[in-house]
């Protein structure tokens, strides 16, 4: 009975998260936002815990938003020697405890720990309040182990001072002292009982890190497709305006993109807008061979969310590039809502969304003669450019619209506190 009691019951879920929008550096942050505000829209009460990461530009009103934890080593903070760190770790454990003694929630759900203090998951693991991951990039399987105050603690040390103080530490009582406010636990200590992940890939990715998680559910990445309301072009309308989305670095195949581009020199009347910023010194290697080859290619800064779906309405296709295995890319999805036509890769999670000559065209990675021949068949092919248009279209709004995701998360975490008081 009790669970039934559960699974229609209003939650009190803590939220952590080392970003949180406005201020944010990708999508990671932007889908915990969508999801912990969707909740809130359907009744659950939600506190957010997250970093203090810009808090000196003017926020919004969110009095359920704590930016209290302190970032060690990202966004521009810097990385410290252990007598500072352990300040740090002692801070940003105990704003965690306070926060669940006064707010006392049913459930924490934690989303993004890069940058923040892995120990608050040992606080988290010992405190028996139920708690759900949402992973949605690459932090557990590649910098949970790299955490610096876990491994100078349970790692080899680096100098014979470390080893030194270390040993002086655990024989003085110091460290078994710092395990109730700053847990100093390897990370195998760490189980993750109730994880989900926002691909199959980024799972088995995970799994052979190391991690035992292969139980973890998949959920995707939501969607707010209202706000692409664009309909596929009909076939007599023609290709003009090809599409890149993203950052400019080498793994995202902006070269091969450009590449490509000069391959179909004379053969495409088109054009390729690339909206996205890098490196200096990458910008500048994109630009001087788009100088130096006479491409129809034009660079555009970054676009803030709001001005996308205006942005995919005026293109033609999108052009999905990369080539490292991304755990699930939204960019993609948005351009099918919006009824563009797609080309990309099957690298990482988008091999769960991409059926070739289905709802798009694929490529091998990398391969920019291989994109040049899709791009031609794209223009050369109008039956086939609308069916994956507007399939690609269907399935999105089927699969991956915010109402769909936020049922299955519900689901999961109503699922979760059943199981705990089971």
């Amino acid at each position: 009975m009790a669970g039934v009691i559960i699974a229609f019951c209003k939650m009190k879920i803590l939220v952590i998260n080392n970003l949180y929008p406005p201020h944010y550096v990708g999508g990671y942050e932007l889908h915990c936002e969508q999801i912990t505000e969707g909740l809130r829209a359907r009744g659950h009460e939600m506190w957010v815990l997250t970093s203090d990461y810009c808090s000196t530009r003017p926020d919004v009103h969110q009095p359920h938003v704590q930016r209290v934890l302190r970032i060690h080593g990202m966004f521009g903070n810097p990385w410290l020697p252990i007598h500072k760190l352990e300040k740090l770790e002692r801070h940003n454990n105990e704003q965690l405890r306070v926060l669940l003694k006064s707010f006392q929630p049913e459930l924490v759900y934690c989303w993004n720990f890069s940058g923040l203090s892995k120990s608050m998951l040992f606080t988290l693991q010992y405190c028996g309040v139920p708690a759900v991951f949402a992973v949605c990039d690459h932090w557990l399987a590649r910098s949970a182990y790299s955490d610096v105050w876990l491994r100078w603690w349970n790692g080899k040390p680096q100098s014979t001072k470390n080893r030194l103080l270390r040993s002086f530490w655990t024989a003085t009582g110091h460290r078994r002292r710092l395990d109730s406010t700053a847990p100093t636990d390897p990370m195998e200590k760490l189980r993750f009982p109730r994880i989900y992940f926002c691909s199959n890939s980024l799972r088995d990715f995970t799994v052979a890190a190391g991690f035992a998680v292969k139980h973890g559910a998949v959920i995707y990445c939501p969607i707010n497709t209202s706000r692409f309301q664009s309909s596929p072009k009909p076939a007599e309308s023609p290709v003009r305006r090809l599409l890149y989305v993203g950052r400019l670095h080498e793994d995202k195949g902006v070269m091969t993109a450009l590449r490509a581009m000069y391959v179909v020199k004379g053969k495409f009347e088109g054009t390729l807008s690339v909206y996205g910023s890098g490196t200096r010194d990458y910008e500048k290697k994109l630009h001087d061979f788009v100088r130096q080859h006479e491409l129809p290619v034009q660079f555009f800064n970054a676009l803030p969310p709001s001005e996308m779906p205006a942005t995919y309405a005026e293109h033609d296709a999108l052009l999905f590039t990369s080539e490292w295995p991304e755990p699930f890319a939204l960019t993609p999805l948005e351009a099918m809502a919006s009824g563009l036509p797609v080309i990309g890769t099957t690298t990482g999670g988008s091999v769960e969304l991409f059926r070739d000559h289905k709802n798009c065209l694929t490529y091998k990675a990398g391969d920019f003669e291989d994109l040049a021949e899709r791009i031609l068949e794209l223009v050369a092919e109008r039956s086939v450019r609308v069916k994956i248009a507007t399939l690609g279209q269907q399935e999105v709004r089927a699969r991956f619209a915010e109402p769909v995701i936020l049922d299955r998360v519900e689901e999961y975490l109503k699922e979760t506190l059943q199981k705990t008081h089971a």
